[in-house]
């Protein structure tokens, strides 16, 4: 377990004392505030935990992270002069971060318990009988209505299989078919007549929650439609009914007109008494034929019709059944049921369904394992582009992390809330590439979707949109990548009126963008764009301290995915693996690991030597003629090392012979000055050319 001080015991120190505190694999061991009644001091205090007003004496006892949350940089910088090498510390900027994220979750997580609290009001004040089962058949919802309805208390359902409480239900028919029953009638064991409809619940991404069943007590409605032999006396006994119902109600004589309606009816459609009673069927409806007239031509019962009503045109769902009297047509009953509210109600749940999955991000800086001085610096330059809308450009070797770094800067930036697009511009074709990322216009080209597709860029407005392997651009879609840079607008394929955007770009490449220019394959003003806050990602052979904490968390990440339980690599291991170059950096890793771990026994709980496959440094010699001669060396330095030793070599004698004259060099050895100047900076030659 590792030891961790809290230096810092502010609102920001006592939040992050009070998540470490929950945790199993840390261990809070000191907290440091010169204010002996932070309020953070007297927590830990209440806790049993150490506390002082100096951080100083407790670097010896074997303090694995220091965590400063003072905000002062002074006492950051003291801390990291005065720490070890094998502690670390993490800025008061991550622990504020973390403090925000908490409170953030905490007000989330309070709407959420109050928006749950609404919804269960308004269930409870529907007037139709709810029901959900879960994907055991087990009630999990159960309304007031429906225990009017069925005669069973709620406490006596939650949590029953189905059939225990309503025998003769049909959910678990829904749950097996997943197909809607729409206003079906059905019998109660009490006598009682209900018109149900059942739906399967199910995610957006096809999984099967459950079932629910809305259903309404049409007994009264029904017996009044069978017994009453007087269409006046009907009227005058369904006043007292209707007018009390939530549920809107309209009554039609044998002609069609209107003779009955209800105060929910008005509330619904807009309409009053006077613009109904004596009035055609046809009045109330704004989409759709009249169910009424159907009824009384048909003299069969309508469920479950769509349609829209009122002036409002207001969604509804209507229930329409003939007024028979000793086989005489008296008129007809129709019950309109309101679908806005709940459609309204399911929008609110996606979107908090929507929110929810966006606080899971996949990556923050957190995850990125950064030890090294190059590596440390990366991140530091990747959490300040996070904080500023300029365009990031990551560059490094394949499989140094730089999608992670994306993801990350996202995670960090002000826009975390909204998509996060990703584009291998190298995995898509080039004809595809331009209509992908811009989107095109209903009939652009043969074979394009009815109304047009939206563009990658439009898909991330608002957001972040991560362009991999930006060097395979072709020149054309690199010259609307530069619109997008310079004017923040985008034209569709095959339209003529741009689109404004707002997204921030972070491009990534794994080649020389600078021998891209000079060859004439990338434009050299999207460079300048692009490269406002290039950020260079160390390989894993100059970094290669980091392999060990790398391989603990890869091996965790292993274990999961293939259900094994390695705890780790032997010495051995470890220094062949540290021995070996990483051409492939950290995806290579992963994959010897993952390769060592599928062939090893189940009871082998480390990776030893004998687990990996042979990593050898491989070169070879040429002879005269520049052939390889297949004779494999051992050498102390990598191809690429050697390779730009004989460049800077061949580019300093070149400035000798010409007596320091970088126009002429340039000219000479087929550069550009810009390009030159690169390679005297990178090579660090400006100052030895003069000596």
């Amino acid at each position: 377990m590792q030891n961790i001080m809290i230096v810092g015991a502010g609102k920001g120190g006592t939040a992050i004392l009070k998540i470490l505190k929950e945790s199993e694999v840390l261990n809070v061991h000191v907290v440091i505030d010169r204010n002996e009644d932070a309020p953070g001091i007297l927590f830990a205090r209440k806790e049993g935990i150490n506390t002082g007003t100096s951080w100083e004496p407790f670097l010896n006892e074997n303090i694995d992270i220091i965590i400063e949350v003072t905000g002062s940089d002074e006492v950051f910088q003291e801390i990291r002069n005065a720490k070890s090498k094998q502690t670390v510390l993490i800025p008061g900027s991550v622990a504020f971060l973390v403090s925000k994220l908490m409170e953030e979750k905490e007000e989330l997580v309070a709407k959420l318990q109050n928006d749950s609290y609404k919804q269960e009001l308004i269930f409870n004040a529907a007037n139709d009988g709810m029901m959900v089962i879960n994907q055991q058949g087990q009630i999990i919802l159960f309304n007031k209505r429906a225990e009017e309805i069925m005669g069973v208390k709620k406490e006596q359902a939650i949590g029953k299989p189905v059939l225990e409480v309503i025998p003769t239900s049909r959910l678990l028919l829904i749950l097996k078919t997943r197909r809607v029953e729409s206003n079906q009638e059905m019998k109660l064991g009490n006598g009682r007549k209900i018109i149900t409809t059942r739906i399967p619940i199910i995610e957006e991404n096809g999984t099967l929650m459950g079932a629910f069943a809305v259903f309404k007590d049409i007994t009264e409605v029904v017996n009044l439609a069978e017994e009453i032999t007087n269409l006046k006396e009907i009227q005058t006994m369904l006043q007292a009914i209707i007018h009390s119902s939530d549920d809107a109600i309209s009554v039609v004589d044998e002609s069609g007109r209107g003779i009955l309606i209800n105060p929910a009816y008005t509330r619904l459609t807009g309409l009053t008494n006077d613009q109904v009673i004596g009035q055609p069927a046809t009045t109330d409806i704004s989409e759709g034929e009249s169910m009424h007239m159907k009824v009384l031509q048909t003299r069969r019962a309508v469920r479950g019709v769509p349609m829209r009503v009122g002036p409002n045109k207001r969604e509804v769902i209507v229930n329409v059944a003939p007024i028979i009297v000793e086989g005489k047509l008296k008129g007809s009953v129709g019950v309109i049921h309101d679908m806005s509210e709940m459609k309204s109600l399911s929008r609110e749940l996606n979107r908090a369904r929507q929110i929810i999955r966006t606080l899971e991000a996949k990556y923050t800086f957190e995850d990125i394992i950064g030890i090294s001085e190059e590596m440390v610096i990366a991140i530091e330059q990747a959490k300040l582009g996070a904080k500023t809308p300029a365009t990031v450009l990551l560059r490094g070797e394949s499989g140094t992390g730089k999608e992670l770094f994306a993801h990350a800067i996202h995670n960090a930036s002000d826009r975390k809330y909204n998509k996060f697009i990703r584009v291998n511009c190298a995995a898509i074709s080039e004809s595809l590439l331009e209509s992908e990322l811009f989107g095109y216009e209903e009939g652009a080209f043969s074979g394009a979707q009815r109304g047009g597709k939206r563009g990658f860029f439009e898909e991330a407005n608002n957001g972040s949109i991560f362009l991999d392997e930006i060097g395979e651009l072709s020149a054309n879609t690199q010259a609307k990548l530069l619109r997008v840079l310079q004017e923040s607008e985008i034209i569709r394929v095959g339209a003529a009126k741009p689109i404004n955007i707002n997204v921030r770009v972070i491009a990534a490449t794994n080649v020389n963008l600078e021998k891209g220019i000079a060859r004439g394959t990338f434009r050299e003003d999207l460079y300048y764009r692009l490269n406002r806050m290039p950020i260079q990602i160390p390989p894993l052979r100059k970094r290669k301290e980091e392999i060990p904490v790398l391989c603990s968390r890869l091996i965790e990440k292993i274990n999961r995915d293939y259900g094994r339980n390695v705890e780790g690599v032997t010495k051995k291991a470890l220094t062949q693996l540290m021995q070996y170059d990483w051409p492939g950096n950290v995806r290579e890793l992963e994959n010897i690991l993952g390769r060592a771990i599928i062939f090893m026994n189940y009871s082998d709980t480390l990776i030893d030597v004998h687990h990996l496959p042979e990593l050898r440094n491989k070169t070879f010699t040429f002879d005269s003629s520049g052939m390889n001669s297949a004779v494999p060396v051992h050498v102390e330095r990598t191809l690429p090392e050697m390779v730009d030793e004989y460049e800077a070599r061949i580019i300093r004698e070149t400035l000798l012979r010409l007596k320091g004259n970088k126009t002429l060099t340039a000219k000479t050895l087929g550069l550009s000055v810009r390009n030159l100047y690169y390679k005297l900076d990178k090579f660090n030659l400006e100052k030895n050319s003069m000596q």
